[in-house]
């Protein structure tokens, strides 16, 4: 028998009880579960949210279908470096990638750049999977994608590997103070595996005829 994946919902304070209800089937928080700065950083900023700790993903959509939310619901906070010494955070739904030239257009530069994935860590205090601007070393500011504002919830990063904070769009925007602007598009559908004909066996050798 196939023992199914499992998440812990953290039961939430009062003022964050019409957040979201607890997914049927989720565990109760245990009491020795570690915060981050993420969590300290929304408890200290009076955000409702809710924490959801699952089982650390492989992709989008086995983080979203863990968490019991849609895949577009789920954002990926990006690290960008417009210029030495200047970043923001880009909130991106998943399933959707965001557009590089409306990027430079909107911060008018001509240049963006990724930083590594040593680099992120030094400026955000968090490793790649685990970014999120709530609790980071800078406050860099933040331009979220404007196909948030249609949804119920979204589910960020809490500052660990496999911990998420659920709130609404409105409480992530006001916290972050961000900048909402439609600036992603659909990621390209994945091209199907094309199975490649089994190459014919070689030919045996022809032996040279005895004489």
């Amino acid at each position: 028998m196939v023992t199914p994946r499992r998440r812990w919902v953290e039961p939430a304070p009062s003022r964050v009880a019409d957040v979201q209800p607890a997914p049927q089937g989720t565990l109760p928080r245990m009491t020795d579960q570690p915060t981050t700065p993420a969590i300290e950083a929304l408890e200290a900023a009076g955000v409702p949210y809710r924490v959801v700790r699952t089982e650390i993903a492989r992709s989008a959509e086995e983080s979203a279908a863990f968490q019991g939310i849609p895949v577009g619901s789920l954002l990926r906070s990006i690290l960008v470096r417009r210029a030495a010494d200047d970043f923001l955070f880009v909130l991106v739904p998943g399933g959707r990638r965001f557009n590089w030239p409306t990027l430079r257009q909107l911060l008018g530069t001509n240049r963006l750049t990724l930083p590594t994935e040593e680099e992120a860590k030094a400026e955000t205090g968090y490793v790649r999977g685990a970014i999120t601007p709530f609790g980071a070393r800078r406050p860099w500011p933040v331009i979220a994608d404007a196909s948030i504002e249609a949804l119920d919830v979204v589910a960020i990063g809490g500052g660990a590997r496999g911990v998420n904070v659920h709130l609404a769009p409105a409480d992530l925007i006001a916290a972050t103070n961000a900048q909402v602007v439609d600036i992603t598009v659909p990621e390209p559908p994945a091209e199907p595996e094309v199975e490649l004909p089994a190459e014919a066996p070689a030919e045996p050798p022809v032996e040279p005829a005895a004489e």
